[in-house]
């Protein structure tokens, strides 16, 4: 006889152990809403776009060819890695004393990406404060422009938009409804895994199913188990069935 499980055996696993499974999961939701909304600070972001374009000393008029386009594409992977040193850095933690950040931590906190194929930037800074994340960004992103010149001999870039300070955004971390989601998910997985390994490892015989199932062998008889109540029950019939009984001899008599 097979000992393998089909799906209705998994389904009767399941149904038998459900209340495990959803105690697993509204423990894991509860636990997670909790550490979200009461333990996990609100992380805002906020952000500056750069533009690599032609030289401020072009003259009037004078119009990109594709040849520049490309070049100024180009040097938008070089600037990436400008503006995470410590060259930009120092003068920023330099002008900005009232932060008390060093180079290293704002470097940590920057982050610079772009479209492939356009010549914008995007600086974006993380903080538990917007007001202070939009200043950061706006102080890095302007000493990266004065700065770059210096170490480029170019000067082709110029802030497109600036963080604006006074906006009240929604904070990018935590996510609320991401991280329910997760725990939901992990938990009912961890929870029918529970499941399936207590069954696994329960080897008591309980039905006739049982006896067939595990030994290979049919059942000739069962023996039901009497609980107190039954056994009360038993007695009160038989109590009853006699009184019966007494009664009508009485009355033949």
């Amino acid at each position: 006889m097979s000992n393998e499980l089909d799906l209705k055996d998994y389904l009767q696993i399941i149904r038998k152990r459900i209340w495990l499974i959803v105690s697993v999961a509204v423990f894991a939701c509860t636990a997670t809403a909790l550490v979200t909304y009461v333990w996990m600070d609100p992380v805002y972001e906020a952000s500056t776009k750069l533009i690599v374009n032609k030289s401020e000393n072009a003259a009037p008029g004078a119009q990109l060819d594709l040849n520049t386009v490309n070049l100024n594409i180009r040097l938008i992977d070089t600037y990436k890695e400008i503006i995470k040193t410590t060259a930009i850095m120092d003068k920023v933690v330099a002008e900005h004393p009232e932060w008390g950040l060093t180079s290293e931590q704002l470097i940590d906190r920057v982050r610079v990406s772009s479209v492939n194929n356009t010549q914008v930037m995007t600086v974006s800074v993380q903080d538990h404060s917007y007001e202070k994340a939009a200043a950061i960004v706006n102080a890095i992103s302007d000493v990266f422009v004065r700065q770059i010149p210096h170490y480029m001999s170019v000067d082709n870039v110029s802030i497109l938009a600036s963080a604006n300070p006074d906006k009240l955004p929604a904070p990018v971390k935590p996510k609320p409804m991401l991280n329910l989601a997760v725990a939901l998910v992990v938990s009912l997985m961890f929870g029918l895994g529970i499941a399936f390994l207590i069954e696994y490892l329960d080897d008591t015989i309980r039905t006739d199913k049982d006896v067939e199932r595990y030994l290979g062998l049919p059942t000739l008889a069962m023996v039901p188990r009497l609980q107190p109540n039954d056994v009360q029950t038993r007695k009160q019939a038989e109590f009853v069935s006699r009184g019966r009984e007494q009664h009508a001899e009485a009355r033949f008599l």
